[in-house]
This record gives structure tokens, C-alpha cells and sequence, in this order.
């Protein structure tokens, strides 16, 4: 019988607008690369001053508490000031996290992050992009070599989490096992990937859209991917099946919900405790639960990433956690009739490895836009938090859109 992921069986993330894990600082417009399906105006351009950014992270701080600050873009690596923004970043509290795909970075400008206090990277490639440092990818899985080159590099550094994210569309979708079996290979090197589930603005052409009272022209704020995704709506579960086919044993163990839907997993989490290929088993709601809670009673804030260290102490996590949760004490029997057929597993760390799903905004037949409930992308646009997926809209028109059904015979 196929798993089905419903979210009354996970740990709901305990965040909120004010109280999250993470907050999303957008410190450039520019980009050094065309990615299909982009939510940000392509047009537009033009860097953030130092002065800028000092104001948006005293809004961050007075309004919202996080415990990583994603800095993003276009790309951030591209501002000159990138070092200075990371380090005003730690200065303030937060541990940076560069969401970029990668381009601009080089070792030297690493070693400077890393010096400034840079925590971890989030490197988007997939085949979206028409990328200059590498060869042609027909296929997901053609850019793992590339993928590799990043995760070394942070690993040679030594100390920084390591993260990719790809976006999935319907064609896409059936490639993910290649690039899930190749993550699983190095959980040392890579902490967490992450699916992004695509939304194409040509599948909304059911709704008329209004800034207030103003009807408006939709596809003037977002360039329409056509071609490249497809009209079915992805979901989670989606990408739940690929995991499956990967691994059986996958579960997926916390959540955040949908601001509408209460049966959609916006973000969804899996935690696998592992050394290579090898699993003994994903972590249970329980312990997820456990962690965010000492996180938040020791530290003040709710835990997001981890450092390579930390995770690499899953078999500790597993026999601590063991001892009054007994999912958690299957994961460390499993590694203790690992380690008795083969002893060499006494001298290797067993690595969490997070695999996560992001569904994106959702239209309902109503409407009504099922957004992520406490968005930890949370970003500040003129001295007010928005949801940094639609700050296009709050650019050109002042306030979000609102999606009225079209009249059945507009249709046609």
C-alpha cells in the first residue's frame, strides 16, 4: 500500500512571524545568471547600500526573532560588499546563510566569508539555468559533478553547512531519484537538499487578479515559464513517492502547514541518520520536537540549520534520544547489528542528513492563496516584513494581488 504523508502524524514546527528560524534578507537585485521560472523581476537591478541593509536587519531584529538570516538576491555574491554583509549579519546575532547558485564563488572568497563569519551556503543548481561552469545538463543528475565541486570546496574550508535546492516541475520529477541516491552517497559532505516544487504563472489563467479595486495584468509581474513546467500543480506527496523509491523506510518527521489548506505541508521534513548509502533509520516527530524545544529554552530561538559538527553526531543522537523514544532507540539498534556485521562502523560517524520539500503558494478554486503559514522567508521591503516569494507584487502595486475565479464562459 503506498505511504501516504498527512500532517497529524508529524511535528508541526512551532514558529511563528515574530518567533522563526529563519528570516530572508534580499541584499541585491542583480544576478549573474537566468534561471526559468524566476519569481523576481528581471529587469530590475541595482545593489543595496551598506545604510540599507543596517535598516533592514534593525527591523529583523525588532520585529522578528531567528536564529539564520538567508541572505539572497538575485544573487548575493555579486554585491561587493558581500563579506561585510555576512559579517554585520553574525555581528547581529544570526547565522548567515547564503542562498546563491554559485557562480561567483571562489576559494579565496570563501576563506573571506568563512572569516567573516559565514555559517553555511544554499546553492541552487538544476537545469533551469543556463550555467557557464560546467557542461550542458540534459538531466538533473548531470549536474552532480557540479554539485560536488561546491560541497568540496565547503568541505576543504572545513566547518560550513552545506545545502542544495532544485526546483521540480512535472518533467523534472521523475529524475529525482538519481540526485536523491547521489545525496545520500555523501552525508559527511551534504547536510540537506532541498525540492522546491514549481508553480508556473500559465497555469493561473483560471483567475482575474486585482491590486485593490484595480484589475491587473498578471503576467506583467512574473515572466511565464511555459514550456519549461507543466499545468498539473505539484504537491509533496509528489516528491514523498520519489523518496520512497529510493529509501522505503522514509519519513518524513515535521511541518509547517498552509495559511488555507490544512491538509498541505508547505515545508516538509525528513532527517535520515546515516553513514553513506547505509540507513539506520529517520528520525521521529518526538525527537524533532525535543530538539526545537531545547533550542528554544537553552538558546531563546528556534533551531533551523545545524552545523557539519553537529550533525555529524547522529549515533549520539540516536542512543541519547533512544532512551525513552523508541523510534529513535530502532535507529540505534539498527546501528548496533550494523556495527556487529561490520566493526569498521565503530570508527566511522553516523551523519544527519535532512531532505526537505517546499510546496510553494497555492491557488484555490475560491481564490484564496495558500501561502506558508510563519513563511520563514519572511523578508523586509520599506520597513515592513513581506513574504519575499511575492514581493513583486508589493513593488509595482503597493499591496499583495487578490485572485477572483473567472466567470465560467471567460474561460473558454
Amino acid at each position: 500500500m503506498p505511504y501516504v504523508a498527512h500532517p497529524r502524524e508529524y511535528y508541526r514546527f512551532p514558529w511563528s512571524l515574530t518567533d522563526n528560524g529563519i528570516s530572508w534578507l534580499e541584499v541585491t537585485a542583480n544576478c549573474n545568471l537566468d534561471c526559468k521560472g524566476c519569481y523576481r523581476d528581471r529587469h530590475s537591478t541595482g545593489h543595496k547600500s551598506l545604510r540599507e541593509i543596517a535598516d533592514d536587519l534593525a527591523v529583523f531584529a525588532r520585529e522578528r526573532k531567528s536564529d539564520c538570516m538567508s541572505i539572497a538576491g538575485g544573487d548575493p555574491l555579486v554585491h561587493p560588499d558581500i563579506v561585510e554583509i555576512v559579517r554585520m549579519v553574525r555581528n547581529g546575532g544570526w547565522k548567515p546563510i547564503l542562498n546563491t547558485n554559485g557562480l561567483a564563488l571562489t576559494p579565496a572568497l570563501l576563506k573571506a566569508l568563512k572569516t567573516a563569519g559565514v555559517f553555511g551556503f544554499t546553492f541552487h543548481i538544476d537545469t533551469s539555468q543556463n550555467r557557464r561552469d560546467g557542461p550542458a545538463a540534459a538531466r538533473e543528475a548531470d549536474h552532480n559533478d557540479l554539485r560536488m565541486r561546491f560541497a568540496e570546496m565547503l568541505a576543504r574550508e572545513g566547518g560550513i553547512a552545506c545545502s542544495f535546492n532544485q526546483t521540480v516541475t512535472l518533467e523534472t520529477l521523475e529524475e529525482l531519484p538519481e540526485v536523491i541516491r547521489w545525496a545520500q552517497k555523501y552525508p559527511d559532505l551534504i547536510n540537506t537538499m532541498v525540492f522546491i516544487l514549481y508553480r508556473e504563472p500559465g497555469m493561473l489563467g483560471a483567475f482575474d487578479y486585482y491590486a485593490g479595486a484595480t484589475r491587473v495584468d498578471f503576467g506583467s509581474i512574473y515572466e511565464d515559464g511555459t514550456g519549461w513546467g507543466d499545468c498539473r500543480t505539484l504537491r509533496s506527496q509528489d516528491v514523498v513517492d520519489r523518496l520512497i523509491e529510493v529509501d522505503p523506510t522514509y519519513r518524513p518527521s515535521a511541518y509547517l502547514n498552509g495559511t488555507c489548506d490544512p491538509e498541505s505541508m508547505k515545508w516538509l521534513v525528513g532527517l535520515r541518520v546515516a553513514t553513506g548509502e547505509r540507513t539506520f533509520g529517520w528520525v521521529t516527530p518526538t525527537f524533532m520536537e525535543w530538539v526545537q524545544t531545547l533550542s528554544h529554552m537553552f538558546r531563546g530561538k528556534w533551531l533551523s540549520y545545524a552545523g557539519p559538527s553537529t550533525l555529524s553526531a547522529g549515533r549520539i543522537a540516536s542512543f541519547a534520544f533512544g532512551a525513552f523514544d523508541p523510534g529513535m532507540r530502532r535507529i540505534a539498534w539498527s546501528w548496533l547489528k550494523s556495527a556487529a556485521a561490520s566493526p569498521s562502523l565503530l570508527f566511522r560517524r553516523a551523519h544527519l542528513q535532512a531532505f526537505m520539500i517546499i510546496q510553494p503558494i497555492d491557488f484555490l478554486a475560491d481564490g484564496r492563496m495558500n501561502m506558508c503559514d510563519a513563511c520563514p522567508d519572511m523578508t523586509v521591503h520599506d520597513g515592513r516584513l513581506y513574504w519575499s516569494c511575492r514581493l513583486e507584487e508589493v513593488k509595482k502595486y503597493g499591496s499583495f494581488l487578490t485572485a477572483v475565479p473567472k466567470a465560467p464562459a471567460a474561460r473558454l
